[in-house]
């Protein structure tokens, strides 16, 4: 059977990947709460990597909206730079972490979906505020798009992408307004999506639907 990854396989929508692709799949999970998985720790993130099997799927599937009692930044004199930082370090390091000791292990054709979210568009930005949040999912975005690059140069069919999940219905959204589908569908739409992209679709930035999103 194929090997399936799922980094943050502890949440909410990486524990409905874990269980989606466990029909089909081998899949190992890897998350903070089940494995001490720390993504900011370079350490932990190469000790949980170090052993694996050759990855055909992944997905990270990990990320905060902010720091533990803090709430995104809704104008510029919100913004503390201990928090900051601390988004940064989960939401753009720790992606880039788990990309570099990865990469070794993926398969010739492998596919490796990054959760990130529509909100790190720049071009889709016409609200301001979360800036930390904004910022790190972008630059998760950037690092996803290079790690393709560069990961293509060897692994010619390999798709590797930044991929918006839509509003799920996880502790992390409890307070949002906006209509939100469960983890289980979110699950299902992500591995559609990854599953039916092409080897020249890799570096690119999609939402749960295949729509491509604007950088």
């Amino acid at each position: 059977m194929t090997h399936a990854l799922i980094i943050g396989a502890s949440g909410g929508v990486g524990a409905a990947l874990a269980d989606h692709l466990a029909a089909e799949h081998t899949v190992t999970r890897l998350g903070r709460s089940t494995t001490g998985l720390d993504i900011t720790d370079e350490a932990s993130v190469a000790a949980a990597l170090a052993d694996l099997d050759p990855v055909d799927i992944a997905f990270v599937a990990t990320g905060i909206l902010a720091p533990d009692e803090r709430g995104p930044e809704k104008a510029l004199d919100a913004i503390d730079a201990t928090a900051m930082a601390h988004t940064f370090a989960v939401n753009s390091i720790g992606p880039a972490l788990i990309l570099k000791h990865l990469a070794p292990k993926l398969t010739d054709t492998a596919r490796v979906g990054v959760l990130t979210a529509r909100v790190g568009s720049i071009g889709d930005n016409r609200m301001g505020g979360w800036y930390s949040y904004r910022a790190s999912k972008a630059a998760a975005n950037q690092i996803t798009h290079g790690a393709a690059i560069e990961i293509g140069r060897k692994c010619k069919k390999a798709v590797i992408v930044a991929l918006h999940p839509g509003t799920v219905e996880t502790p992390f959204t409890k307070d949002y307004k906006a209509p939100k589908v469960s983890a289980a569908e979110a699950a299902a739409n992500l591995t559609d999506v990854l599953m039916g992209l092409a080897p020249e679709d890799t570096g690119g930035f999609f939402d749960y639907a295949g729509k491509v999103i604007e950088w």
